[in-house]
């Protein structure tokens, strides 16, 4: 893919200089022959893959911090802190080690080429084949055995990586689903009672009992993470690294296969660390939808997350809902999960949203979340290497058809081993997705987070393909110094900001493309 940087700079000049109507002309010719670049290279994927590589991608909605990170860093996490490997479990333990006896230093494996890729493979669903154990199975096992590393000691590399690689690909925002108490809270109510009918009660007393020592402590650990990644991925200097530019928020994740007691007490903690710190952008409940627990106490879950939503209803919620398929639960596991995490459990966004066409009335429900802007994180190579679902048999086409919003998400990329671009990738080989659907794609992953601040875009069309510009910035296409009134506007939100630095990046990506020979 050949690139006239000359001609580039100068559409953008001509642009910056372009008022009104002339300047959106312009802007629809370039859009256009993004557009155009896009299908003469669709049936090619090595000129498809630099395309969407260099596509601005807006924000990743649904990213698990821990699922996010290659097995190659929790291996070198392992070797920096001594820790040993279960050479049967293929899985971490504590120190002391004992080679003979099965239990090497994790640093063996970077010596011993044979237990490198076993570990790796065991950390991933890389080169894992469905026999015995599914692959919905072994991508949650991993979880538990690299769990030793992927705790608040290695926040900080964590954050590190995950937002040097989405500037690679172009993605400006990340929400980072994550727990940033360590399981404080979880261990706080271990062994306590269920709470009881009045749940303003329990909660009353569950702060009372201390947890707010541990919502203050999770703010601690964010700041040190923070400030020590911003360290790793040198933003201080004066060439700052890769990363430092990807504006992050967190998401607060409940464990909901824990007790109740337990649940009620992480989502306690994410709720009052998202209405006490501007970095937590909400809350959502994670863990195999399917397992006992999860389905026997989904109503339970769903009451609990009525009620913390009244009494905090400022704080944001997306919540896995969905997440299913024929055969890993009764039909009955798959009439209702998304409906009620929408109507009870007060969702602002779906994550997954598989088994939506399996739902009561799922037509009904398709229209209410399109008439209610309920967005859903799709999650391709998730969804296909867990469930089994993909091509015709996911809801894509189904949310697209009925108006629904959606955005492209990782979900946990380096279990997974996919990356952003190779989601989009998917995305456009299997469903056919022109580069406008892309766009508005993109438009929306920042429309919906969690973002503080009002839109850029204003009116009944600030979501779709014709959305009108605030009028504090209107005409001015995303230019490089916005007016006064234009700069202030943006200065008071976090969210115009990004929408106006993503149609920058738009901006010049479609007039590189208009420029390719």
């Amino acid at each position: 893919m050949s690139r006239n940087p000359i001609s580039t700079l100068l559409i953008m000049l001509l642009l910056a200089a372009v008022p009104g109507d002339a300047q959106t002309q312009s802007a629809s010719r370039l859009e256009a022959a993004a557009a155009q670049r896009l299908e003469a290279i669709r049936e090619h994927p090595q000129l498809l893959v630099p395309f969407l590589r260099q596509l601005p991608k807006g924000g990743d909605l649904h990213n698990h911090l821990s699922g996010a990170v290659y097995a190659e860093s929790f291996l070198q996490y392992a070797a920096d802190d001594g820790l040993c490997i279960d050479a049967l479990a293929l899985a971490f333990a504590p120190a002391p080690c004992d080679a003979a006896h099965g239990r090497p230093p994790a640093s063996q494996a970077f010596a011993d080429p044979v237990l490198y890729r076993q570990m790796i493979d065991s950390f991933s669903m890389r080169h894992f084949v469905p026999g015995p154990q599914s692959g919905h199975d072994h991508f949650f096992d991993t979880f538990g055995k690299f769990r030793l590393v992927s705790r608040p000691a290695h926040l900080a590399e964590m954050l590190a990586e995950v937002r040097a690689r989405a500037a690679a690909e172009n993605v400006l925002y990340l929400e980072l689903i994550l727990d940033p108490t360590g399981g404080a809270a979880a261990r706080f109510a271990a062994g306590a009672p269920a709470p009881e009918a009045n749940l303003e009660a329990a909660r009353a007393r569950v702060l009372a009992a201390g947890l707010n020592e541990v919502v203050n402590n999770a703010r601690v650990n964010l700041d040190q993470a923070e400030t020590k990644s911003q360290s790793l991925l040198h933003c201080d200097a004066p060439a700052p690294g890769q990363g430092c530019a990807v504006v992050v928020r967190y998401v607060a994740e409940v464990h909901r296969g824990l007790s109740p007691a337990q649940v009620f007490a992480e989502m306690i903690t994410g709720f009052e660390l998202a209405g006490k710190d501007s970095r937590l952008a909400g809350v959502n409940l994670v863990m195999p939808e399917d397992a006992y627990v999860e389905m026997h106490d989904f109503d339970l879950h769903m009451k609990m997350m009525d009620h913390l939503h009244g009494v905090y209803p400022r704080v944001h919620i997306s919540l896995h809902a969905g997440e299913l398929a024929p055969g890993l639960t009764p039909p009955e596991g798959l009439r209702d999960h998304i409906r009620k995490s929408i109507a009870l459990g007060h969702a602002e966004r779906i994550g997954h949203g598989v088994d939506v066409m399996y739902e009561d009335e799922a037509r009904g429900l398709l229209r209410t979340m399109a008439q209610r802007h309920i967005l859903v994180e799709i999650c391709l190579t998730s969804n296909d290497v867990i469930l089994g679902v993909r091509g015709g048999d996911h809801p894509l086409p189904a949310y697209l058809r009925y108006g629904v919003p959606v955005a492209i998400a990782t979900d946990d990329a380096g279990v997974s081993r996919s990356d952003m671009t190779q989601e989009y990738l998917r995305a456009v080989e299997t469903y056919g997705l022109g580069y406008r659907e892309l766009k508005n794609m993109i438009r929306d992953s920042i429309e919906y987070s969690f973002l503080s601040g009002a839109s850029l875009w204003m009116g009944s069309d600030r979501t779709g393909p014709n959305r009108r510009m605030n009028s504090a910035c209107a005409g001015q296409g995303a230019a490089a110094i916005p007016s006064g009134p234009c700069k202030y506007f943006l200065s008071q939100s976090d969210r115009a900001t990004v929408q106006w630095k993503l149609e920058q990046e738009l901006r010049k990506f479609e007039g590189a493309a208009s420029a390719v020979d």
